[in-house]
């Protein structure tokens, strides 16, 4: 259906006098900058703690390092963090409405512990991500309709125009050129030819659950492509492959021919909402590609701890456990990671690293027939191209059953947690597995009606296995989480679990409830409450969520303006966490019922 007419399309009065919302502006540039404005705000005031102003008037922001004042005006304050904000002024100034790069400075000059270089890499990579979203919004502006062919399942994993709502620099992609990204970037839909080496099969590692081997796989996927006698053939992104020809370790291997440059070969892959994961409609399975890139905060190489955990949960699963989850849940699944391929290559960077940046993993692809969207893609502003999917899926709903919005939403967040959330903790409580099931990693299926019908989790990085339960997965399946480095003290799965479920998936689904309009936030907490609630006595994680007044936080901000890389170092240092007011913990104190 043809996206409605933007609300200025024909408007030829100057745009700077904009009054409506910042992300419907007719300028692309603008929506940029708003949204890079917004999240950066919205992280400052989570991980400040920042209570919300009086009703009707802006929220000011103190900026001693700078001796200024922020002030924004507010257009939604959200209990669960989805805050909307209007352009910020210098407060008792008469000057310009501050741009994203100027926040960003500003802020990170408040930041403890941020040095001089982390500020202003972070201000760049604001800028990046700005100039990335405003291009996002240009071209689906212009191009609104989905390519035929398009599965629901694609078309949710390129809706990310903005990206995460409480990252800095959520569209942030050092080293990825504008030429680059429209063949490589979702939100652009890209496709492109998968680029092909031919290895040696004395160098190739690898490992499948199937009745295939890893390499075998990979033949199957490249259409009739021949390689020489005694070589594997190994499927590459094509950034990876230019980027691979100046390492070391891998240019003497293709000096002496144990790897042959096939060149690109086949039909086009399209990238997903994590870029580096590649879908095409029906492949028996995805690939997880090695990408150098710095996405975000990390650069996206699987290492081959991720390789042996994606394998090894296929495995726990293939045991016992999956019929358990499907006994307890049936309309809940875990994506399967079922082989992984890796090429040994000379260590030239360090010896901390064992990768080579050619390794990849075999990703089941159950998704051609449902309709199942990652539910970040599902919450996704559409800026100026009329409401989110979630919203639209509301409406229809409302209208459909002649039910007033707010009760359809709270029906449907209400089957969003039987489907999702159930599952979740049930099997953290049966089995010790807490999963990393932020928006991007959890799927929901829907139903013809478009209601919550199932859920399914996907991620080889996003699992942590419980220390106190060791003796429990050893008997499921022997050495589990050893090689694999998955095992964890229990504080620290409880705190995984408790933000990546709790803050990110669920509150953040409350938080894109109320701020697009679509019900009452003390309600859906009312309902999420009971919800956990139920699973408490079981569960730590649900404890925390509903009996603690604050909750451990990932700071999005704090971890950029430390420079960290959330995929190096032991999990429990890889990002920053921080204490913030729990929005649960007040309607446990209060009392209050939740509406039947």
């Amino acid at each position: 259906m043809p996206a409605p007419a933007h609300p200025a399309a024909h408007a030829g009065d100057e745009t700077r006098t904009w009054t409506g919302d910042p992300l419907d502006h007719p300028d692309p540039d603008r929506v940029g900058d708003a949204a890079a404005t917004e999240a950066l705000l919205r992280c400052w005031v989570r991980e400040r703690g920042v209570p919300g102003p009086p009703a009707d008037r802006p929220l000011r922001l103190p900026m001693p390092a700078t001796g200024v004042t922020l002030e924004v005006p507010v257009r939604y304050w959200s209990q669960a963090g989805w805050h909307r904000f209007g352009p910020p002024r210098l407060a008792d100034a008469a000057g310009p409405e501050l741009d994203a790069v100027t926040v960003a400075a500003l802020l990170g000059r408040e930041a403890d512990g941020a040095n001089a270089a982390a500020r202003t890499d972070t201000a760049a990579r604001v800028a990046d991500s700005a100039r990335r979203a405003a291009d996002h919004v240009r071209h689906r502006r212009a191009h609104p309709d989905d390519p035929p062919g398009t599965t629901p399942f694609l078309a949710a994993e390129q809706a990310l125009l903005l990206g995460h709502p409480t990252h800095p620099t959520p569209k942030s992609r050092d080293g990825l050129t504008t030429a680059e990204a429209a063949a490589y970037a979702p939100e652009l839909r890209g496709s492109f030819p998968l680029h092909w080496f031919a290895v040696h099969q004395d160098l190739v590692t690898h490992d499948s659950t199937t009745g295939k081997t890893a390499a075998a796989i990979a033949a199957e996927l490249s259409d009739g492509l021949v390689g020489p006698e005694d070589h594997v053939l190994v499927p590459v992104h094509p950034w990876q492959a230019r980027d691979l020809a100046h390492r070391p370790g891998i240019r003497a291997l293709l000096d002496v021919a144990l790897i042959r440059d096939l060149g690109p070969f086949g039909p086009p892959w399209h990238p997903t909402s994590s870029v580096r994961t590649v879908y095409r409609t029906g492949a028996p399975v995805m690939l997880k590609l090695s990408l150098g890139l710095r996405i975000t905060n990390s650069r996206r190489e699987n290492l081959r701890k991720e390789l042996l955990r994606g394998v090894e949960v296929d495995r726990l699963l293939c045991a016992g456990l999956a019929a358990e989850l499907h006994d307890a849940h049936p309309d809940f699944d875990i994506v399967r990671d079922v082989a992984w391929l890796a090429v040994d290559a000379p260590r030239t960077s360090g010896p901390e690293r064992a990768e080579s940046g050619l390794e990849l993993v075999f990703r089941d692809n159950p998704f051609d027939g449902d309709d199942v969207a990652c539910v970040a893609g599902l919450v996704a502003e559409r800026p100026g191209m009329g409401p989110s999917r979630l919203a639209a899926l509301v409406h229809t709903l409302a209208k459909r059953t002649g039910r007033a919005t707010a009760s359809v939403a709270e029906e449907w967040f209400t089957r969003y947690l039987a489907v999702v959330a159930d599952p979740i903790l049930w099997l953290d409580a049966h089995a010790g597995i807490a999963l990393e099931a932020h928006q991007q990693n959890t799927l929901v299926v829907l139903d013809p009606d478009g209601w919550p019908a199932g859920g399914r989790f996907r991620d080889n990085q996003g699992y942590y296995f419980r220390n106190s339960r060791t003796a429990d997965l050893q008997q499921r399946l022997l050495g589990a989480g050893g090689g694999s480095d998955t095992l964890v003290p229990d504080d620290v799965a409880d705190e995984r679990l408790a933000y990546y479920l709790g803050v990110n998936n669920l509150l953040g689904l409350v938080g894109a409830f109320g701020a697009q309009r679509l019900a009452d936030e003390d309600t859906l907490l009312r309902r999420l409450h009971a919800t956990l609630a139920a699973h408490a006595p079981r569960v730590r994680a649900a404890r925390l969520l509903t009996g603690e007044p604050t909750l451990r936080c990932k700071g999005n901000l704090m971890t950029r303006l430390h420079g960290l890389d959330e995929l190096v170092g032991p999990v429990a240092t890889q990002s920053v966490y921080v204490d913030i007011p729990n929005p649960l913990h007040a309607h446990r104190m209060s009392g209050g019922a939740v509406p039947a």
